[in-house]
């Protein structure tokens, strides 16, 4: 079979990874975070004090903070730094907030960026993030715009962070989800957007697997299957 791409891009919260993850497993594609790994960046600059608004010292971090993506035998995408497994570190709501400034450094996506076409280049993939679509793999073979109401991705968030025993509130999570649409889609550098050619997907009134269900349909379309 011919190498597939397929991008997913959308706002936080609308349950790109979880929904991506599931795609590629029933697809037999290899599934990437490219969120995971500017949330690992993100983290590094948290544990050694360096401020995302310190362009070149952020630069200079990169080479050596070892980033890499490692797979578990079911397919789940691990993210490493320096050797530590960290993939449930990057998940906090201080990270999150972190990593909309991090990936506003050019330095920082440029570096990325030839990593995230590599891994597109030899295998069929499905990857999500904010510019996979318009900047990542702008040749994509299918382009997906993922979204759902801010009330809805905040009301999913606050139920994840919670049942990974986080003390959150609706109200604090919801404020961090619209103020990370606004640094997405307002950064200079690559910010958030809906590609010409991407399909819309608006999963605010479906459940999880009916949103799969949908996006599945929509790859398996485009692909001719």
């Amino acid at each position: 079979m011919n190498v597939i791409s397929v991008a997913i891009d959308g706002p936080s919260g609308a349950g790109k990874s979880s929904l991506a993850r599931r795609a590629a497993k029933a697809l037999g594609f290899v599934y990437v975070d490219t969120g995971a790994i500017y949330r690992t960046v993100a983290l590094y600059c948290s544990e050694n004090g360096i401020s995302p608004e310190d362009h070149a010292t952020v630069a200079a971090a990169l080479p050596k903070m070892n980033v890499q993506l490692d797979y578990t035998e079911d397919g789940t995408q691990r993210m490493l730094l320096g050797g530590r497994d960290v993939s449930e570190l990057i998940r906090t709501p201080e990270i999150s907030m972190l990593t909309s400034a991090v990936a506003a450094v050019p330095e920082v996506r440029a570096y990325l960026l030839e990593t995230q076409r590599k891994l597109a280049q030899v295998r069929s993939v499905i990857m999500d993030g904010r510019d996979i679509g318009t900047v990542v793999l702008p040749n994509a073979t299918v382009k997906i715009y993922l979204t759902a109401a801010p009330e809805a991705r905040a009301q999913r968030r606050c139920k994840e962070l919670r049942e990974k025993g986080m003390d959150v509130t609706f109200e604090e999570v919801l404020k961090d989800v619209q103020q990370r649409d606004y640094n997405d889609s307002h950064r200079e550098i690559s910010p958030l957007k809906r590609a010409d050619d991407a399909h819309l997907v608006d999963t605010t009134c479906l459940d999880f697997e009916e949103s799969l269900d949908v996006l599945v349909k929509v790859i398996r379309q485009y692909m001719g299957v």
